[in-house]
């Protein structure tokens, strides 16, 4: 049985987690929020380097209650990007004092597969075109021959950022997607927005902009909020529904932050029942930024063998999922 001790802190959500093959031993977390505004990246991860010790201590402490102790570790995985620069590096100093404490290997993973592969793990699905929408990320992508190919995704903002930003222009507080959902299932009207999607790529930018201008003109928040919610999926499952048609995938699986959704879930969930499709979605705990999802790619990488010495961890702030060899999938699986 391979353990292996996740840290997750490219954003605002710090988080440690062990896994084995086959459970999440044990979690924990520790979020940074902002006073006023959005992310602050030096705040966040200032927030991150006091939180650390108490999170990494919590799980470890957690695991002996479950009869692990910290000697069953056997690798340490940490975000290695893409993310903001000052919240990767504090959290991937600590996993390479870890790793040279234990004398445990070093794995560095790509924060957005962590997203795809615990969706997989955790909804038991094997080959999927996967929604990928966070805060700065928006993607479809499928695997393909050793990689996950971005089939499209966001010409300027993801998705989460643009929803962050329009709830700050309403004085929401931070994070700001839960609060428009809210608003918006109280709406009975629908406004005309800009609805944005070049090929197999959508911008939200505009449709922010657009939204703000609608609320200086008089609109109520319920309406506005309704109406930016509605564009901006049906822009997504528009595109994700092409990259079924295009991949012949009969999968989907919906991954990051803003898939817990209700109502890109509810059009997503329809769009594949109309096509004959499984949809698929992880439990919420899984969908935002987490330790479980690090440790878990990471456990996966560790069996393949694609673990990192000390110099080759430098993070990557634009790290895109294009970039990693997927070795721990056969070129059919």
């Amino acid at each position: 049985m391979v353990v292996i001790l996740g840290l997750e802190g490219t954003a605002w959500n710090l988080s440690a987690a062990l896994v084995t093959d086959d459970r999440v031993i044990y979690e924990t977390e520790s979020a940074y929020k902002p006073a006023h505004g959005g992310i602050h990246p030096r705040e966040a991860a200032q927030h991150h380097a006091s939180e650390l010790k108490r999170v990494v201590s919590e799980v470890i402490e957690g695991a002996k209650e479950k009869g692990f102790s910290i000697s069953d570790i056997d690798g340490v995985a940490f975000s290695q990007g893409p993310g903001m620069g000052p919240c990767l590096r504090t959290v991937a100093t600590a996993a390479r004092a870890l790793a040279l404490t234990l004398k445990k290997p070093l794995i560095g993973v790509n924060h957005c597969i962590a997203h795809i592969e615990i969706g997989r793990w955790r909804c038991g699905v094997r080959d999927p075109v996967v929604l990928y929408v966070s805060g700065a990320n928006s993607q479809v992508l499928t695997y393909y021959a050793g990689r996950y190919r971005i089939l499209g995704e966001t010409l300027d903002i993801g998705i989460g950022n643009a929803l962050d930003k329009f709830a700050r222009y309403m004085g929401l507080s931070h994070p700001g997607g839960p609060k428009i959902e809210e608003l918006a299932s109280r709406a009975r009207e629908y406004i005309h927005l800009p609805y944005v999607v070049k090929g197999m790529d959508f911008s939200f930018s505009g449709l922010t902009t657009a939204a703000k201008d609608a609320l200086d003109a008089g609109h109520d928040r319920e309406a506005v909020c309704y109406s930016f919610q509605e564009t901006a999926f049906a822009m997504l499952t528009e595109v994700t529904e092409r990259a079924m048609a295009y991949c012949g995938k009969e999968e989907l699986l919906l991954a990051g932050g803003v898939g817990a959704n209700r109502r890109l879930q509810q059009m997503l969930r329809t769009m594949c029942h109309d096509r004959g499709a499984r949809f698929s979605v992880p439990e919420a705990r899984y969908l935002r930024d987490n330790g479980a999802m690090i440790a878990y790619l990471g456990l996966l990488q560790f069996k393949s063998g694609q673990t990192i010495e000390l110099r080759e961890s430098a993070v990557k702030p634009n790290f895109r999922p294009d970039e990693v060899e997927v070795v721990w999938r056969g070129i059919n699986n």
